[in-house]
């Protein structure tokens, strides 16, 4: 069980950097929950949908240097990886975008159920995007 949650998680994470919205979609359970970093939790495969679009609209983002970790019986992970990204369009609440990049550690945890993914949770320094963003660099 271990290994085939392990193979998920990257799964995920390959289709992430590819941008293949359909292909992430695919591994998550219609009911996924998804725990946003410092906002809401959504529910439903439309939502994360939506959660896409609007993230590709405004980032463009790749996770490097991934690694997974799962429970023994395969229905919990976690991921820990750095996000390199460009802000491609000014989001919301957040600094003007002219296309800064930025650089963060994120950590990630899954629950896994009937092998898709039933839970996504990320956690990140929003803090320290901002400040990236803002003198328009990614910290070094």
């Amino acid at each position: 069980m271990t290994d085939a949650t392990v193979s998920l998680v990257r799964a995920y994470y390959a289709a992430f950097n590819t941008q293949d919205a359909a292909g992430m979609l695919a591994l998550l359970t219609e009911d996924v929950r998804h725990d946003i970093n410092e906002g809401e939790t959504q529910h439903g495969m439309e939502a994360f949908r939506a959660f896409l679009a609007h993230m590709d609209t405004h980032y463009r983002e790749q996770a490097e240097d991934l690694v997974v970790m799962a429970s023994g019986d395969g229905t919990r992970a976690a991921a820990e990886f750095t996000i390199h990204g460009t802000y491609l369009r000014t989001d919301d609440g957040l600094p003007d975008a002219h296309g800064q990049t930025y650089a963060l550690p994120v950590g990630a945890f899954f629950d896994v159920r009937g092998g898709k993914i039933a839970r996504v949770t990320n956690y990140y320094n929003l803090a320290a995007w901002t400040r990236q963003v803002a003198v328009g660099q990614a910290d070094t």
